[in-house]
């Protein structure tokens, strides 16, 4: 095919990407965004599939079968099952304005411009050789179908254009639309509705493109995937259908962990998903739209694969460009070119939002803190930093694909396409123990992270990225085999002695060995700044903190106004800025006057805007610098936060004091109101005592008068007087014995004569005692007794004013009409269980626990005053707990109440206490 044709389709393509940027950005300048969706957000989202997938899961599947899978397990177990992850990112993103991932960690451990240039230049390094696999792929596609030769297919010789190498070409044109695309705008963290917009748009084409050449090869070459997969094992393709033809789970496992981590971790997957988000609500599409999208776009990896190794049977050919190679082989060019297109746009997209993400990085965390730290340089002073901000963003996008490009020509030859991805998936995979931990773990400090991240990345560095300049010649193959000076102990890919992993598991394990250990470590053995603290609870309870503008009030000084939107003028652009400030105060229905002092919340909102544009960590020393009149040391903030926070922390420590002394407070209220309740029922048990007492000793007294006073009284009229004065000096007595028999079991003064007790003859003697009340009342006794009841060790008289006082309870309480009462005994295990029932209208529920006690009646509901002195249940329950027994009371269904106690049985008793 003709070079001119394929040069102008690409031209073409890209400048419809771009047309397609610029109309969706005019129209959302005119507040009629065209992006905000959730199907165009997952869309974007989608960068994630680059040529790697477009190409390089084909090559995997043709020589590894299935082990191209756990590429995209990871992210959709991560989509699915641990969504919260990215829920929270988003959150924290937006309140905090976060640009990057590498502002993100920054904030996140106290906004410390070291540690977001540390992640700067590893996201950097580990991410060149993606690049590089990007350009590889767009160049060796490129010369493929530009080479019409059947050896060019097989091995797609280098051939300039315009005696330029054509990788360099592609590098540069990559840069050129780059930062047309990303640098039209000063504020990283504004939503770029034109990039969303032609990253989505690249998403569909590749897409398309996958499943036009998947079709033809399952459904053109073959009849279908029966017929594909029959043939392929026919010639003796089948161990590409397994999940591990090694029977090795432990690539599956590195590779599924490592596609999880990168996910988040990788920067232009946290710039797309966290950083453009315009909605928290999209994720909820997301999570299941985006492993759809995986799931489509894999569909056709392995039939593809499979008839790249069915076409080039007995030939070397370059697996990774099945996608072109296969369509070229049966003569189908415009197909291949639509799959050329389909490999463009997904390595374009990728280089795009990386090498975006990347340089507003390498502007925001590693040259801006520089050229502040300069004085000399005096660039504070400077009116307007906007040209400056977008020139170095312009210059860093330019070096970023030349560094791509340098690390093709080194060592991307001597790798597939798959292995240069996975190189920086755990590049990338350092960043998760300081996002994920961060977001979790409020403990962690800023040097836990930064030792641990640096740890990990020196170990990648080691035992990933070194080992290929070494295969590409650039270093010694001794380092790989031997070890550095002859050390076998330190051979990168048996470090320390540690051999039968593959390559990529091995640097996984040490890497996140060195960086979780040391993270762990050290942040529990570090003291946390006061910002750090500040930042963590943040961070971690973002949920609760949205609206939180406590972080500003900690600046010491005071800046105006005019000082303040002078400064964030100079980044952002004074006409942006000055309509911002209008924006805040007309929220706040309130009139800000340049000459007055900035309070605490726009302190916060200018900081926050300048995070949008430099970094939250250069943000805050430039806020510093208005407030006390020069650029301040970070240290010196933090010294007069930490005073702050112990201020707090004392705070603390006194509501804690005070919410003791409250509880202990509440408990002397309660205990207070039960003494005066108690109080109160003893004087009414005293004043019904009285009565009681009062009205036996009236009756004696009026009948003795009457006997003494009229002698003349008839013998009837005597016996009935004196009859009188027998009961009565009866009752009396009862009621006597019974309080000083409480008092005698209270005191445990009582004298029990325990024995072996028959409780059948004991329940009988007692209904007899009880025949005359029952008589009398006409009530209806139902006693239930089994034969062979085993014998109890009791007290037999105390057991029968046990069971009297309870029947005679019921006598009292039962159905006033037709009174009836069932008593029952059961033998159990341990104890024998009596029960008494009524048919009365029951307990009141707020009485149940308090019947037993002393100084509590039983009210009948229809009447307003106590039956009896209230003393007898008292007494039931001492004597049935001194017998090692229980009572309680529980009310029917159908009315009444059900008095239960259990006494222990005479031949278990020794059994139990032998046990116990």
């Amino acid at each position: 095919m003709s070079g001119g044709v394929v040069l102008t389709v690409s031209l073409l393509y890209l400048g419809l990407l771009f047309a397609i940027a610029q109309v969706v950005d005019l129209q959302a300048a005119k507040g009629r965004p065209l992006t905000r969706n959730p199907y165009i957000y997952t869309l974007s989202i989608a960068a994630y599939c680059t040529s790697w997938t477009f190409y390089g899961s084909v090559g995997l599947a043709a020589t590894r079968g299935l082990d191209f899978l756990p590429i995209y397990l990871g992210p959709t177990l991560v989509f699915i099952l641990w969504s919260v992850i990215w829920i929270k990112i988003v959150r924290i993103c937006k309140v905090h304005r976060i640009t990057s991932i590498a502002d993100f960690i920054a904030s996140r451990y106290g906004k410390q411009a070291r540690l977001g240039g540390l992640v700067t230049v590893i996201a950097v390094v580990g991410t060149t050789p993606y690049i590089s696999l990007q350009l590889k792929s767009i160049a060796t596609s490129f010369r493929i179908l530009v080479s019409s030769s059947e050896q060019a297919l097989l091995h797609a010789p280098s051939e300039p254009i315009f005696f330029i190498d054509t990788t360099l070409v592609v590098a540069l044109a990559l840069a050129l639309f780059a930062i047309l695309f990303g640098t039209r705008h000063i504020d990283a963290s504004e939503h770029h509705e034109g990039l969303v917009a032609a990253i989505a748009f690249e998403s569909v084409v590749k897409l398309v493109t996958f499943l036009a050449v998947g079709f033809f090869v399952t459904f053109g070459l073959f009849n279908g995937f029966g017929d594909l997969f029959s043939t392929a094992a026919d010639k003796g393709l089948n161990n590409l259908f397994t999940v591990s033809k090694d029977h090795d789970y432990s690539l599956w496992m590195t590779m599924t962990v490592l596609s999880m981590a990168a996910i988040i971790c990788l920067p232009r997957q946290f710039y797309m998903t966290a950083v453009e988000n315009p909605d928290e609500s999209f994720l909820r599409k997301a999570t299941w739209l985006f492993p759809l999208y995986l799931l489509v776009i894999n569909i056709f990896v392995l039939p593809i694969a499979l008839a790249g190794r069915l076409s080039f049977d007995g030939i070397s050919a370059d697996a990774d460009m099945f996608m072109l190679t296969v369509p070229l082989f049966h003569d189908q060019a415009i197909l291949a070119l639509v799959a050329f297109v389909g490999g463009l746009s997904a390595a374009t997209s990728m280089v795009i939002v990386a090498s975006i993400a990347l340089s507003t990085m390498v502007c925001n965390d590693l040259i801006m803190p520089l050229l502040l730290r300069w004085r000399w340089l005096n660039i504070s002073k400077n009116d307007d930093l906007t040209g400056l901000l977008l020139t170095i963003r312009r210059v860093s996008i330019l070096l970023i694909l030349i560094l791509g490009y340098i690390y093709y020509l080194i060592a991307s030859e001597s790798y597939s396409l798959v292995t240069i991805g996975l190189v920086s998936f755990a590049a990338a995979a350092q960043f998760a123990p300081s996002i994920i931990g961060g977001i979790f773990w409020k403990g962690a400090s800023y040097r836990g992270a930064v030792t641990g991240l640096a740890l990990g990345f020196l170990v990648w560095l080691y035992t990933l990225l070194l080992p290929s300049f070494a295969q590409s010649g650039w270093l010694p193959l001794s380092f790989i085999e031997e070890g550095p000076y002859g050390l076998e102990f330190l051979k990168p890919y048996a470090l320390f002695g540690m051999e039968g992993f593959d390559r990529l598991t091995h640097a996984l394990f040490w890497s996140m060995f060195a960086n979780i250990g040391a993270y762990w470590m050290v942040s529990l053995l570090s003291h946390q700044t006061a910002i750090e603290r500040i930042q963590g609870t943040l961070f971690v309870d973002v949920f609760g903190h949205t609206d939180d503008e406590r972080d500003s009030r900690y600046w010491r000084g005071s800046a105006t106004v005019a000082d303040l939107q002078q400064l964030v003028g100079r980044f952002v652009g004074v006409q942006r800025v000055a309509l911002a400030f209008s924006d805040f105060a007309a929220e706040r229905d309130i009139n800000l006057r340049k000459s007055q002092s900035a309070d605490a919340a726009l302190l916060d909102f200018a900081e926050k805007m300048l995070a949008g544009a430099i970094g939250s960590a250069t943000a805050r020393v430039m806020v510093g610098s208005v407030v006390k009149g020069e650029i301040v040391g970070l240290d010196e903030v933090y010294r007069i936060l930490d005073e702050t926070s112990q201020v707090i922390e004392y705070s603390h420590r006194l509501e804690q004091k005070s919410a003791e002394l409250e509880r202990a407070t509440a408990q002397l209220r309660n205990a207070n109101e039960r003494l005066k309740e108690l109080d109160s029922l003893k004087d009414h048990f005293l004043s019904m005592v009285s009565h009681e007492l009062r009205t036996p000793l009236t009756s004696l007294r009026a009948f003795g008068e009457i006997l003494i006073d009229n002698p003349e009284v008839s013998p009837e009229e005597r016996e009935r007087f004196l009859n009188v004065i027998i009961k009565e000096s009866s009752r009396l007595t009862r009621l006597i014995d019974q309080l000083l028999d409480l008092a005698r079991m209270e005191a445990g003064q009582m004298d029990w004569s325990l024995d072996t007790v028959d409780m059948d003859g004991t329940l009988k003697e007692a209904m007899a005692t009880l025949a005359g009340l029952i008589k009398e009342s006409e009530v209806d006794v139902a006693i239930v007794i089994p034969n062979d009841l085993p014998k109890v060790r009791a007290d037999r008289d105390q057991l029968i004013q046990v069971i009297i006082n309870l029947v005679s309870n019921a006598i009292k309480f039962c159905d006033k009409a037709k009174g009836h009462i069932d008593v029952a005994v059961t033998s159990g295990d341990d104890v024998l269980e009596v029960s008494v029932a009524d048919n009365g209208k029951g307990i009141p529920v707020n009485m149940l626990e308090k019947i037993f006690e002393k100084f509590h009646q039983s009210i009948d509901r229809d009447e307003d005053k106590p039956q009896g002195s209230g003393l007898g249940l008292a007494i039931c329950r001492e004597i049935v707990t001194f017998l090692g027994g229980k009572i309680w009371v529980t009310n029917r269904k159908d009315g009444g109440a059900v008095f239960t106690f259990t006494v222990p049985r005479a031949d278990r008793l020794d059994v139990r206490i032998s046990a116990e």
